[in-house]
């Protein structure tokens, strides 16, 4: 959502996340386009941020590298 970019992923999950259940400090990062389901979560005051597919598997093949990024800016605080 930030970038507006599309990144490849596979969808392989049988649960969702049901946006009109989030905490009020809980932004959705990333959507399925093709089904509309929240993918990605992220909150600043609980410095957690989450995907749900499998970045590593790399299928763009560099599309999810930020990810890797922000992870660790967000462990070494800067």
């Amino acid at each position: 959502m930030k970038t507006g970019k599309v990144e490849i992923s596979v969808q392989n999950h049988g649960f969702a996340v049901d946006e009109k259940g989030l905490a009020s400090d809980v932004t959705v990062t990333h959507v399925n386009l093709n089904d509309g389901t929240v993918e990605g979560l992220r909150s600043e005051k609980r410095k957690a941020f989450s995907v749900q597919y499998h970045p590593e598997a790399s299928p763009g093949p560099t599309d999810s590298q930020y990810l890797f990024k922000d992870f660790y800016n967000l462990v070494v605080g800067t």
